[in-house]
């Protein structure tokens, strides 16, 4: 699958669905394809158990982030295994786990064990670009076919710390993803005369506020949980005691120490991210317009408007817009006390007895947020054992899987789901 550019936009997932329902046709697994649009697919497959208890949905996404190849060491299309890694555009996000579920289901019908919950897979398309052709289109068009009391996705981590796996996180909810256009007006005219006011310097001036604005702490029901079962295991002591510190009445001065992690800092508080820049037509002309586009993620619950009223005021300059071109759309958390939680939790502390299962706030957003919109306990989980510097290679470059966490991998969400489903 590594090896198929799916690459969206187009996409062009149809490619990896024909495998996938080859694969599970092959082994008699009920399924269905369908094509949303030309070159677009979703695939849906079940395993039927007696109904006793409502279906498990086990889901993956088919499409990939673009890259930039001429950054890689490797082919981003060639899937090359080199030292211990397989490297490929895909294979964190989201081939891995579409790889996974794909062996679940084919272990789960050869094994011939009685299941209580029909257990339901799906690869869906557009996950990179919003779900318009993916998850959106299977809700809108076939929602019967993807009714499920649980769902198991993408969104959560298998986390290696100093070479120990150290930690199961489950996303059990995720931030909201909005777009916001800082707009900086100003004067217009021939680059050759200096104007003041120019709009470029205007929103120059904008960004660097910004880039020392620091969101308020915000803490959910999940990240207190988090941090409150992370602080038992982690090995850095200064970093335990800010975890217990930031739950306190006083929760500064761990609050400043976790701001110094970034992956820790980014579910403490809202995110903002400057991502785009346009202005201007060409270079003897001075634009009368400047626009940055910011990508800001709110906590669950979290106002985007209180957000976006705290931004015009850092930034201080009634020439500059602050304006929100994109709302997300927010859902609420599923709850960590789930069978699909206890058994994800026991499946993975059968294979590696020292790991802690936490629930966890993703800063990402995944389809899971129209599941749970629908009323589904859903989690997220990446199950390949892996450091912070691999994680980080997600929608970057040289995206990798150690081969060694595979069968883990593959183990943890097995295990996982036969034991939910019986």
């Amino acid at each position: 699958m590594l090896r198929m550019n799916t690459v969206n936009p187009p996409g062009n997932e149809m490619q990896v669905a024909t495998f996938l329902v080859t694969a599970l046709e092959g082994e008699g697994i009920e399924t269905t394809l369908f094509a949303p649009a030309p070159g677009r697919a979703a695939v849906v497959a079940r395993i039927r158990g007696n109904g006793n208890k409502r279906p498990v949905l086990i889901m993956a996404h088919m499409d990939v982030v673009d890259v930039e190849a001429e950054h890689w060491s490797t082919d981003p299309f060639g899937a090359e295994v080199r030292d211990g890694y397989v490297y490929g555009r895909g294979a964190i996000d989201d081939k891995g786990m579409l790889a996974v579920n794909l062996e679940t289901m084919l272990l789960l019908q050869r094994s011939g064990i009685a299941l209580s919950r029909d257990v339901i897979f799906v690869a869906n398309s557009d996950e990179e670009q919003g779900g318009a052709y993916g998850m959106g289109w299977l809700i809108d068009n076939h929602p019967d076919l993807i009714d499920a009391e649980l769902v198991l996705n993408e969104g959560g981590r298998t986390r290696m710390v100093d070479g120990a796996l150290l930690y199961v996180a489950l996303q059990s909810a995720e931030k909201v993803s909005h777009v916001v256009d800082l707009i900086a007006h100003g004067p217009g005219g021939h680059a050759a005369i200096p104007l003041e006011g120019n709009a470029i310097a205007r929103l120059g001036r904008a960004l660097a506020a910004l880039s020392s604005h620091r969101e308020p702490l915000f803490l959910t029901p999940t990240t207190r949980e988090f941090f409150t079962q992370l602080s038992r295991v982690w090995q850095d002591a200064r970093e335990r005691q800010a975890m217990t510190d930031v739950l306190s009445d006083e929760p500064r001065r761990g609050e400043d120490v976790l701001a110094s992690i970034p992956v820790f800092d980014a579910v403490l508080r809202a995110g903002v991210s400057p991502v785009m820049l346009h202005a201007g037509i060409r270079s003897n002309v001075i634009p009368t317009e400047a626009t940055a586009q910011l990508n800001v993620r709110t906590l669950p619950g979290q106002s985007i408007d209180d957000v976006v009223a705290r931004l015009v005021a850092v930034i201080g300059d009634d020439t500059v817009d602050v304006v929100i071109s994109e709302r997300g759309i927010d859902s609420p958390a599923s709850d960590f006390t789930s069978p699909l939680f206890t058994a994800i939790r026991e499946t993975a502390a059968a294979l590696h007895p020292s790991l802690v299962t936490v629930p966890y706030l993703s800063t990402g957003a995944t389809d899971s947020a129209r599941l749970r919109n629908r009323g589904m306990q859903a989690l997220g989980l990446l199950p390949f054992p892996m450091d912070q510097d691999d994680e980080d290679r997600m929608h970057g470059n040289d995206e990798r899987v150690p081969l060694a966490s595979l069968e883990f991998g593959t183990r943890l969400i097995y295990g996982a789901i036969a034991r939910v489903a019986q």
